[in-house]
């Protein structure tokens, strides 16, 4: 195969990590919401916990959107 072919696959699933944040983030939200419904008053312990979550799966889809754009430049 060409370089340039591979190149194109891994940068396309290099993209797919993307789908994996956004899955991620919305579970995380999903129980966050659980969590305070069940109990209020413990919404200010659970938030900190959450944005770590989150910014833990929003660094995972923009280190697949970086080498998705290294490999991307690349490409001849």
């Amino acid at each position: 195969m060409d370089l340039n072919v591979l190149l194109g696959i891994g940068a396309g699933i290099a993209v797919i990590t993307g789908i994996g944040a956004g899955v991620g983030i919305g579970i995380a939200t999903s129980g966050l919401l659980t969590a305070i419904a069940r109990q209020p008053e413990a919404s200010g312990k659970f938030m900190p916990m959450f944005f770590v979550g989150v910014a833990l799966a929003e660094s995972t889809a923009i280190y697949g959107l970086v080498v998705s754009l290294m490999l991307f430049g690349r490409l001849n």
